[in-house]
């Protein structure tokens, strides 16, 4: 499903952007850092978390033939990753943004020639240039990242997006904006992405988060340094797998359903979230073809998830 592909490419980039607007509160105009005060930051300077998941059944099929129903009893993950400013000035920044997923996989039956007991390394590099400027009088924000991913065996792909966001309003209570996704990469199937991000604090204190297509909550902030949030939140799953000369790559998007808690402490972020994932689907493709040309395709029953993780923000501003 090309879905899958865009709704990966257009999350990251929402990532991105809300890391660039965060990390420039004292050099950008005001509406922006209405618009980014925040306590606990999209975006962390480093992250460390650790993601296991519930046995769980699922169906697939290997160049359209039914295979027999198969069961995940082990699925974990470990990842890292860092956002770094490596130039800042008043008008524009450069960054740069790291990433690292360890995948431990254990199947009760093999999966045609793959081994059922599988653990994958994926890694990403992006540099990143965002510049402030006005649209329309409007303060808006572009930006155009190039990054490479691979495994701990080789380098893979090379990606480009560029983006425009415009802030249409910025105040204590509510912030909203609106932006377009370009998206360089042969492999894609969309070229052009609308976003859209709204975050209300209503009067009882709830507050209503959403960026679209990446994640709708409702969240509170509770005792002196705590948040509590639920909702919906979409994630991805993607790493290469090699087998005699030939590369694939295995991807899957994730809709996680649940809560989570995070409490900071100092400089520190401590994060717990829990609910149930759904995998609308999850393929193996060859790398140089695109995720709609697949020859095997997983379609994982729900299950339970658990994430801990905790993110240090020596950058960020400090509040307790």
């Amino acid at each position: 499903m090309n879905t899958f592909k865009k709704t990966v490419l257009t999350s990251s980039l929402l990532t991105f952007s809300n890391f660039y607007l965060a990390q420039t509160r004292d050099s950008i105009p005001q509406k922006v850092m209405a618009y980014v005060a925040e306590k606990f930051p999209l975006a962390r300077d480093f992250n460390v978390e650790f993601t296991q998941l519930t046995p769980y059944k699922f169906s697939s099929k290997l160049h359209g033939a039914d295979l027999p129903e198969n069961k995940v009893n082990n699925f974990s993950q470990v990842k890292l990753s860092s956002n770094i400013n490596l130039i800042r000035t008043k008008k524009w920044i450069l960054s740069t943004t790291l990433n690292y997923r360890y995948t431990s996989v254990d199947t009760e039956n093999s999966i045609s020639d793959y081994a059922k007991n599988n653990d994958f390394h994926y890694h990403s590099e992006t540099l990143s240039f965002t510049y402030f400027s006005k649209l329309f009088n409007k303060t808006t924000v572009f930006s155009a990242n190039f990054s490479i991913d691979g495994s701990e065996q080789h380098f893979e792909r090379m990606r480009g997006m560029v983006t425009g966001t415009m802030i249409l309003k910025a105040n204590p209570k509510t912030k909203m904006s609106v932006g377009l996704v370009g998206i360089i990469d042969p492999s894609s199937q969309v070229p052009v992405i609308p976003t859209f991000t709204y975050e209300h604090t209503f009067n009882n204190g709830w507050i209503a988060d959403i960026i679209l297509p990446k994640r709708v909550l409702i969240k509170r902030n509770i005792f002196e340094n705590g948040r509590i949030s639920f909702g919906t939140e979409m994630d991805n799953t993607s790493f290469y797998i090699y087998d005699a000369d030939k590369k694939y790559e295995y991807r899957q998007l994730e809709i996680n359903s649940g809560a989570m808690y995070e409490q900071k402490i100092g400089s520190f972020i401590g994060t717990l979230k829990t609910g149930i994932r759904a995998v609308p689907n999850a393929r193996i493709f060859e790398k140089n073809e695109s995720f709609k040309d697949y020859f095997f395709e997983a379609s994982p029953k729900p299950s339970f998830y658990f994430n801990i993780g905790i993110s240090y923000n020596p950058f960020g501003k400090r509040k307790n």
